[in-house]
């Protein structure tokens, strides 16, 4: 799909007109539906998330430079955020900002049903994303995990030099 945004056309998908990229570990597992890829070029990318019953999708986390926004298609599931954890459910709609106010994690909390949800998210070539619970510090190149470092270990910006 993210050929026709190079071409500047207009885009008419669903989740049936894409491949979805399954990834799994542990508790962690989706279902990724890619519309428009996280390429700088792109203003946004757009996904449609799967997330298996009592799964969830990424450890809690937030970015330095973009704006993630869910919108729930169908199922139910809990929101952890720093003001604490949330019910979510169809239609609702969730605007993560950049920066610590923004972190979050989700989980579908069904038995049986898929927690589907729509993932528009503003983009940039690169981003640092933050991961409190587990002290880790991500380069993301276009969207892509590139390096990932534990925060304590930060040097001063002089050090060797």
């Amino acid at each position: 799909m993210d050929k026709n945004m190079e071409e500047k056309k207009i885009i008419i998908a669903n989740k049936e007109s894409t491949l979805a990229r399954h990834e799994c570990h542990n508790d962690f597992e989706y279902y990724k539906h890619l519309i428009v890829s996280k390429k700088a070029e792109n203003q946004c990318t757009v996904a449609i998330m799967e997330i298996p019953p009592r799964k969830t999708v990424f450890p809690y986390h937030y970015h330095a430079s973009i704006t993630e926004v869910f919108y729930i298609i169908s199922g139910k599931g809990r929101l952890e955020t720093p003001d604490g954890e949330k019910q979510v459910t169809a239609g609702d709609v969730i605007v993560f900002p950049p920066g610590k106010n923004g972190a979050h994690k989700i989980w579908n909390t069904s038995d049986t049903e898929l927690l589907i949800y729509l993932d528009c998210d503003t983009t940039s070539a690169a981003d640092a994303t933050f991961y409190p619970h587990s002290d880790k510090v991500g380069l993301l190149i276009d969207g892509k995990p590139d390096s990932f470092f534990v925060a304590s270990d930060a040097v001063d910006y002089y050090k060797d030099e």
